[in-house]
């Protein structure tokens, strides 16, 4: 670069330039300084004159400290050492230099002069190897890496390691702990000050973990001694599963952990968990179906001290996401905005305004769907938020520079401006800490313009009005608090800056001289220097020996106006939307200069004093207090209230205590509750002590009357909120588990209720009108949507959901048929909505169902949608016969591009990954077709016997790769029954499963899976097939399958009653029998549950025949269905809670005053008496049965219709403990269905699971301990079942069915992945879901060789694969050498976009890597080969990415390069 006297000419030539007669005192000064690189990173010192220009292509630093006027190199150091530059955020005296080795560089001057120190191992590479600490400067962690050989070729096993230091280097370094990934101080903001001082949080990697280094076995760490003696790790109350930590930030004041999902391990998904002291963690929860919490999907955007801010990508194809905004303790999350813009590294058009509270821009995509669904450009529009996130507004047209409003052609026009996805200056993209100013680059339209297209605008109020101050591209940067403001040309070469000293209403030029494509235009970080930096390219006629990259140093300075006065500044209030000047209690306000005053601010270094003015509260200011939570904007209680100790002690019935009013004032809120017209909601209020909460051991009870009978309920999945309508079409909701009740909209007739399908938090009401009531809070708020039809009387769904896009619904309604006479046009109608309702597209009329084709695990065209249609679209739908076939047409691109894939069905059916068609041939006869992708369908191809000429069938439970299907017998009335078929994993052959299976008249069947258990099913029989079709009365007896159907038993039955007495039934024919699905009122009172792994409950009876319901009784397994014990005489409804730590019966044959509760899994049975007598037809728990709280309805003599919700959360307050490292004194123990059973393994494998001890009195709640653990077997027999067309015979071996033929073998089948043998088939096959290994293998036959290259020698892959690899290898690792791929070295990527070996990585890691290692090698060597420059191989390797679009330096402003003079 020039030295100080190339300066100095250059000053001097310009001051010649611009005094040429006389020296004038109002022109400002301009100095050039030539480098041969743009820095990498330019940092400023705060509240000072000294910058740092890091220049990482030559390992060196400059310093200035006049504010970039003058530049020195460091001599201090080495060139070539500086590889990267980390300021101290507390200490403005501080910075550190980093090498690539063991010694570095520290300046506590601000960059005159710089210390070496050293560090054990090289800094690691990420872009924070240092940590630091707000309220000790002089705390800081240091993060390397070790790395040492493996003596494998050139392979090196590393790991990170963070250190600490208490006196920023100057003591020696000591070992915080290893192997990290990362490692923070708790008190690493200034907002962040509750954690002890000396707390360090690590993401460690659990060196014992039977993971390795994958991030499965990495966890949280904390410790306040550095490791010393105290160090904790965290498992969030999720016991083992509070490992695979993927993230770890300090934001304001939360901290927030993002785990892996390793309940769900193959999704992908993440859980975040925040704290407010670091002590303390809780679930983050975001409203279900907001899109999933991915790995690299979510970005933490600016928040305030009273809420987190964090945007999710929602979209999968495209870089669309929604922001969401948390409650005062980052736990609770609403959606904020929807389709918000980000780019591929996560960054999300979002910035708030500097030193304005509750203000912020925004960009949202308003064509998401188009972009995610066709691939457009994203048209984007900007909105504008004055109270953090709660309500959004368009910008509104700017103004001119004469004041006159912009014109624009339509009414939806208004300003978007570029944001933080696309960057063109140094810093911040809108503001700056002067007060109210905001400027951007944007056009005046219906979307954002591309940015060459568009002008320059400035707000000088916060965003609420905007003035164009430019017609092309600038960049912007404000001085002297705003006084001064500078922009420069963005689009071309430019010699010359504008700038203003009246908000932008004039502009002056001020030349430099030269021609330069600015690069970036900053100033001091807090914006009081009147003095500036350009940074910029040389045009190639004004480039010389000194550099091509220069910066510009402006001093307005010598303008020598007078400083302002008192009478020059005004009180500018910061907010002045209306509705919005008030944000957390207070208005916000700053002593500004007014615009036309003719003065400079001064004060340089001191920030803008802000003020408050407390406002009166209002009811925007509080939030629900503990304990309670929002329903349709109001505050109930979630349960009993807490109280303390010392209050209701007398017994007394009209005993009240001070009690919670449900809110809270919002924490750091300022509001004035004694100004006139405040609102007060947090006082006191007097509440009778029967509502509080019971002391420890006893349970408790809540009644409620209905004003009708009940028609259905509903819960919200993983939510205490439920929903009932009634007889009377009310709809009343509940947001306690029954607690409290309340009526929603008593103005409105509702007909029915659909709950989302996919996303849990989402219910729809449907009204006698076209208005549809709708929630996407679990009920906390519901809003009204218009369907663009009635609703329909054909019985066909109403709506139809979407398992991935949540707000993409089908309505289903009807046309013309609310006429006399019903119309000669009635018909269906199906219309889809991409936005939950707001606007409505037809697909098709005449339809029996319209659905989409995707389902959750048939991931098929997100697009498409499939509809029953008829085939005649013309009059009364009613008289429809079989003279209009029922043809299934598949709509691609949303029903756009119609196919018709069958001409006449009879049904569609979408379950786990399949789709079935039920298709009506020429004979009348019905064939099944099945496809996985929704375009090939294959015919299910039935053993002899069960073709199905006008058969009914029922598609049963598919959840082990095979789909279970009863085909329907016999349809006499008293004598209905069938066979169950079992499908080969692609669902196309099907072999009997189980005969004689019961079903009623409606088509439902006597089968169930178990909910926690893979493989094990129960179904009812009949015994009396042949009698029972002419007395029509039928004997039923129970089967139950341990291998998925593979085989089927009778139930042993107990030795002994719940009385301790013998059963009257001794023979070898008495089995315990039980009441299946046909007899249930309701479908969801399952034998089992998922959270409650081997229990089963059930009604039933001892004897050769399943006995009437009434004379049944109530039976109980641990063990999945092998062993069971009579727990109570009579018929009992059940339920299961606490995954299954809290049992609950209640009588189901008469009216009862009590229920009975057992903690111990029936080994003992308590009673509890809720009052009146009630015959009881409804008890449930949560969907996930984890609540220890139950909800009851039933019918009272005296009181009508009730719910009674019982509460036995004080039963314990201890919660069960799980320990992996001490399992034999923890509250867990290892179990395994096998146990019970005579063969070891299920499916191929021996499958272990956690259960807690029964005799242990604690609860489970939120702490579950790990999923199953997998053995895999050999195979045997059990893993096998019959082929296609055979059935077992009484020696239980599969014979091919008389009159049937087998299915032919296949060579092209086995052969077709590069097999080296293929197998003739025989009379078995492998059940889909079996994982054994080796042992029998009764489903191959005769062995035969593949055709192929299996049977080369030795040598010929030798000769073909191992030499030409080897010789690429050598010739790669010489250039590698050569090149400087080598560690410790810097280069430029070729583009490729193989990722490289990673230098950090641990030892699965390592190992993981060295395919792409090799990769990488040969990647090099084709970069050797393409600098050799072949003429006819030049582009056979281009790169796909250039230059323009590299970083040097992962902790660099990425500057770029777009164009250069020629």
């Amino acid at each position: 670069m020039a030295g100080p006297l190339a300066q100095l000419r250059v000053t001097l030539f310009l001051l010649v330039l611009l005094f040429p007669l006389t020296t004038r005192a109002d022109i400002p000064l301009v100095t050039l300084s030539y480098f041969s690189t743009l820095p990498s990173k330019l940092f400023y010192f705060d509240d000072s004159t000294s910058v740092l220009w890091h220049d990482t292509a030559n390992g060196i630093v400059f310093v200035s400290e006049d504010e970039g006027k003058s530049w020195t190199q460091s001599t201090d150091i080495p060139e070539g050492e500086a590889a990267m530059l980390v300021e101290h955020p507390f200490d403005t005296k501080v910075a550190f230099m980093l090498s690539r080795k063991y010694t570095h560089y520290r300046t506590i001057n601000r960059g005159k002069t710089w210390q070496t120190f050293e560090t054990p191992i090289p800094p690691a590479l990420t872009s924070t190897p240092l940590s630091f600490h707000a309220t000790e400067p002089g705390y800081v962690l240091f993060h390397g890496t070790r790395c040492e050989n493996t003596g494998i070729w050139w392979g090196r096993e590393c790991h990170d390691e963070a250190y600490y230091s208490l006196d920023q280097f100057s003591d020696d370094l000591k070992l915080l702990l290893t192997p990290i990934t990362r490692c923070v101080f708790a008190r690493s903001t200034k907002d962040f000050l509750t954690a002890p001082e000396r707390q360090v949080l690590c993401v460690g990697i659990d060196v014992e973990s039977s993971e390795g280094h994958a991030v499965e076995s990495s966890r949280l760490y904390t410790s306040e001694d550095f490791f010393d003696t105290d160090g904790q790790i965290v498992n969030f109350g999720r016991g083992k599963q509070g490992r695979g930590v993927v993230a770890l930030g300090v934001v304001s004041k939360f901290i927030v952990v993002a785990l892996k999902d390793l309940v769900n391990p193959d999704s992908g998904e993440m859980v975040l968990y925040v704290s407010v002291d670091a002590q303390n963690w809780a679930h983050a929860r975001f409203p279900h179906g907001s899109g999933r919490l991915l790995e690299n999907a979510y970005t933490i955007v600016e928040s305030t001290t009273h809420s987190l801010a964090v945007d999710v990508l929602t979209h999968s194809r495209s870089t669309v996401g929604t922001l969401f905004v948390s409650n005062s303790n980052g736990t609770f999350f609403v959606r904020s905005l929807q389709n918000t813009n980000r780019n591929a590294e996560g960054f999300v058009d979002y910035e708030e305004i500097v030193g304005v509270e509750g203000v912020g821009l925004a960009n949202f995509v308003a064509n998401a769907e188009e972009v995610d669904g066709r691939g457009q450009e994203k048209q984007l529009r900007t909105v504008i938020t004055f109270d953090d996130g709660s309500s959004w507004d368009r910008l509104p047209l700017p103004t001119d520079l004469r004041g006159n409003e912009i014109a624009c052609p339509n009414e939806n026009c208004t300003l978007h401006l570029h944001s933080v996805s696309t960057p063109h200056n140094l810093g911040r993209i809108f503001s700056s800490p002067a007060p109210g100013f905001v400027m951007g680059v944007g056009s005046v339209g219906d979307y954002l313009l591309p940015y060459e297209e568009c002008d320059t605008f400035l707000s000088s109020d916060a965003g609420l009005h905007w003035k164009r101050v430019a017609q092309n591209a600038n960049m912007y940067e404000f001085g002297g608090q705003g006084s001064i403001i500078v922009i420069v040309d963005d689009e071309d070469y430019t010699d010359h800056v504008l700038y203003s000293y009246d908000s932008g209403t004039t502009w002056h030029d001020l030349k430099f001289g030269v021609n330069i494509r600015a690069r970036g235009l900053t100033t001091v970080p807090d914006s009081t220097s009147q003095k500036f930096l350009l940074l910029g390219t040389l045009s190639r006629k004004d480039q010389n020996d000194d550099g091509r990259h220069v910066s510009v140093f402006l001093d307005f300075a010598p303008l020598q106006k007078r400083q302002c006065g008192a009478s020059d500044f005004e009180k500018w209030y910061a907010r002045t939307a209306k509705g919005h000047e008030c944000v957390m209690g207070h208005k916000q306000y700053y002593n500004r200069r007014k615009a036309d005053a003719d003065c400079y601010v001064g004060h340089k270094f001191e920030d803008p004093i802000e003020f408050e003015e407390n406002c009166a509260c209002t009811a925007y200011d509080y939030e629900c207090d503990y304990n309670f939570v929002s329903m349709c904007g109001n505050c109930v209680a979630a349960g009993p209230e807490p109280i303390p100790s010392g209050v209701c002690t007398t017994g007394r019935e009209s005993e009240q205590y001070q009690g919670s009013s449900g809110y809270r004032l919002i924490p750091g809120n300022t509001c004035d509750k004694k100004l006139p017209g405040a609102v007060v909601k947090d006082e006191k209020v007097l509440k009778d002590c029967s509502n509080a909460a019971v002391p420890e051991g006893e349970a408790t009870h809540q009644t409620f009357q209905f004003p009708a009978p009940i028609l259905q309920h509903f819960y919200f999945k993983n939510s205490p909120t439920i929903l009932v309508q009634l007889e009377d079409h009310t709809v009343w909701q509940s947001p306690n588990e029954g607690y409290s009740w309340t009526q929603l909209h008593p103005d409105l007739r509702f007909l029915a209720i659909y709950m989302h399908a996919y996303s849990d938090d989402r219910a729809y009401i449907i009204t006698d009108s076209r208005k549809v009531l709708y929630t996407t809070s679990t009920g906390r708020d519901w809003y009204e949507l218009e369907t663009p039809t009635d609703v329909n009387t054909f019985r066909v769904a109403l709506l139809q959901f979407h398992p991935t896009r949540r707000d993409w619904i089908i309505w289903t309604g009807q046309q013309d048929c609310n006429v006399p006479g019903g119309g000669t046009s009635c018909r269906t109608t199906a219309h889809y909505s991409q936005d939950n309702g707001r606007r409505w597209y037809e697909i098709e009329n005449y339809v029996k169902q319209c659905t989409w084709g995707r389902d959750k695990n048939l991931k098929i065209d997100e697009r498409l949608i499939v509809c029953e249609s008829f085939a005649i679209k013309s009059g009364n739908m009613r008289l429809f016969g079989l003279e209009n076939p029922l043809q299934l047409v598949a709509g691609r691109d949303l029903y756009s591009q119609k196919v018709k894939l069958f001409d006449n069905v009879v049904g569609l059916a979408k379950f786990s990954e399949y789709m079935i068609v039920a298709e009506l041939g020429a004979q009348n006869t019905l064939d099944l077709q099945v496809s996985l992708d929704g375009k090939t369908f294959a015919t299910g191809l039935f053993p002899a016997e069960y073709k199905l000429d006008n058969h009914a069938y029922t598609i049963l439970e598919s959840s082990t790769d095979s789909v279970f299907l009863h085909v329907t017998m016999s349809t006499q009335w008293g004598a209905e029954y069938g066979s169950i078929l079992k499908s080969n994993s692609n669902g196309t052959y099907y072999g009997v499963s189980l005969d004689y299976a019961n079903r009623n008249d409606a088509g439902y069947v006597d089968f169930e899976k178990n909910q926690g258990l893979d493989g094990i099913a129960v179904a009812n029989v009949l015994t009396n097939p042949d009698e029972a079709l002419l007395t029509g009365k039928k004997r039923l007896q129970t089967r139950i399958t341990h291998n998925d159907g593979g085989s089927w038993k009778p139930i042993p039955p107990p030795s002994k009653d719940s009385l301790g007495q013998p059963y009257d039934c001794t023979s070898t024919k008495c089995t315990l029998n039980i009441h299946g699905y046909t007899e249930r009122r309701d479908a969801r009172a399952t034998y089992s549950s998922p959270a409650a792994t081997g229990l089963m409950m059930a009604v039933g009876s001892v004897g050769e025949a399943l006995a009437s319901y009434t004379e049944s009784d109530i039976f109980l397994t641990r063990d999945a269905g092998f062993t069971w014990e009579e727990v109570h005489k009579d018929a009992h409804m059940w339920e299961f809670g606490d995954s299954g730590s809290l049992l609950v019966i209640v009588n189901d044959e008469k009216a009862t005053d009590y229920v009975l509760f057992t903690t111990d899994e029936g080994l003992n049975w308590r009673e509890y008496h809720f009052g009146d007598t009630v015959r009881i037809n409804t008890l449930v728990n949560a969907p996930s049965d984890t609540s220890r709280k139950f909800l009851m309805f039933g019918e009272s003599s005296t009181q009508g219709t009730v719910a009674i919700h019982l509460d036995f959360t004080q039963l314990t307050k201890k919660q069960c403990k799980f320990d992996i490292e001490d399992q034999n004194n923890d509250d867990f123990e290892l179990w395994s269905p096998s146990e019970e059973r005579e063969e070891q393994c299920l499916f191929g494998r021996q499958v272990a699971y956690y259960r807690r001890l029964r005799d242990r009195n604690c609860y489970i709640g939120d702490m579950k301990p790990p999923g199953r653990l997998v053995h895999n077997c050999i195979c045997k027999r059990s893993d096998f079942e019959c082929e296609f067309n055979h059935r077992r015979n009484d020696a239980g071996e599969c014979v091919l069915v008389a009159g049937a033929e087998p299915l032919p073998s296949s060579m092209a089948d086995q052969c077709m992945n590069g097999e080296e043998f293929w197998y003739d088939r025989t009379a078995y096959r492998k059940i889909p879901f079996s994982t054994c290994e080796g042992g029998e293998q009764l489903n191959l036959g005769k062995r035969h060789d593949c055709p192929g290259l299996q049977g080369k020698s030795f040598f010929f892959w030798l000769s073909v694969i191992v030499l030409p690899a080897g010789l690429v290898s050598l010739l790669a690792y010489w250039f590698y050498k050569r090149s400087g791929h080598m560690k410790g070295t810097i280069r430029l990527p070729d583009g490729m976009t193989r990722p490289s070996l990673s230098t950090d990585a641990g030892l699965v890691d390592t190992i993981a890597s060295v395919p792409w290692y090799l990769l990488g090698l040969a990647t090099v060597a084709i970069t050797a080969i393409e600098n050799i420059r072949i003429p006819w191989l030049s582009g056979l390797f281009r790169s796909r990415r250039g230059y323009r679009t590299v970083a040097v330096d992962e902790d660099a402003q990425v500057l770029r390069f777009e164009d250069e003079e020629s």
